[in-house]
């Protein structure tokens, strides 16, 4: 049996220094505020196993746009919840969603490391929601600028420069933010990136890369620990590389998706 490709997997491509570099520069803040947002969000990681961004399907946004003419789905309610497991399930529940009306399904979902709704694609700098998710498909890159371009629009990027974690907390999660805490969370996370080592952008790519490709290197946190290490030496001797244990420059190149070295 052909098995057919999944949709939404795209370039899957790991965020890059030039691509965190500009963002620093478009928000004048350091990368410690960025990684403390995208913790809180997506514990830091803009793809799925199975190299889809992650997602959230929100049903009551969904009966919102579609004017509730499918509030007898379970996709589909006035109230938020039912949000079931993470990862792979949401998708599940989009694709039902899809089935219904494609456009209000997709922007009924948050998208990527910074878990930006469908419906804020012009926000994030984009004409519709297709052009978005594709962006939000192709690359961490194309994730982190589309949340600069909506911290902008918002001008929510004074709160992050000023470290007011509650006013930003409050734009960007919205008004019940303090129902999960989202101000503490923010504060809490923003000590540890200020206070410890960033993430390594070449070993956190390594790190997603060999994921993808079915090793077991542990969380996508660019921290070199002994999973990495084990999947990085297994995966260079399944390639024939040095076996190094370190996300050299031909491991790395070896393993970005759709590239043949």
């Amino acid at each position: 049996m052909i098995e057919m490709p999944l949709e939404f997997v795209a370039g899957s491509l790991a965020l890059s220094t030039s691509g965190m570099s500009a963002a620093v520069t478009g928000l004048s803040v350091n990368p410690a505020e960025i990684w403390t947002v995208f913790h809180v969000e997506t514990s830091g990681c803009g793809f799925l196993s199975d190299r889809r961004p992650p997602i959230l399907f929100e049903r009551h946004i969904f009966s919102r746009l579609t004017n509730h003419r499918f509030d007898i789905a379970d996709v589909s309610n006035p109230q938020p919840g039912g949000y079931g497991p993470s990862g792979a399930n949401q998708y599940l529940r989009l694709a039902n969603a899809i089935q219904l009306d494609r456009a209000a399904a997709l922007q009924s979902a948050s998208w990527g490391l910074a878990q930006i709704m469908g419906s804020n694609f012009a926000q994030a700098g984009f004409g519709d929601v297709e052009s978005m998710v594709a962006a939000m498909s192709d690359s961490e890159d194309a994730q982190l600028a589309a949340f600069v371009a909506f911290l902008q629009t918002n001008r929510l990027d004074r709160h992050l420069q000023a470290h007011d974690w509650t006013s930003l907390a409050r734009g960007y999660n919205g008004p019940s933010f303090a129902v999960n805490q989202y101000d503490t969370k923010l504060a809490q996370a923003f000590q540890q990136f200020s206070n410890g080592p960033l993430p390594d952008l070449d070993l956190r790519a390594a790190q997603l890369y060999l994921t993808f490709a079915g090793f077991k290197p542990g969380p996508v946190d660019g921290v070199l620990g002994a999973n990495t290490r084990s999947a990085l030496l297994s995966y260079q001797q399944q390639q024939g590389l040095p076996q190094s244990g370190q996300a050299d420059a031909a491991t790395l190149a070896s393993l970005i998706p759709g590239v043949s070295v």
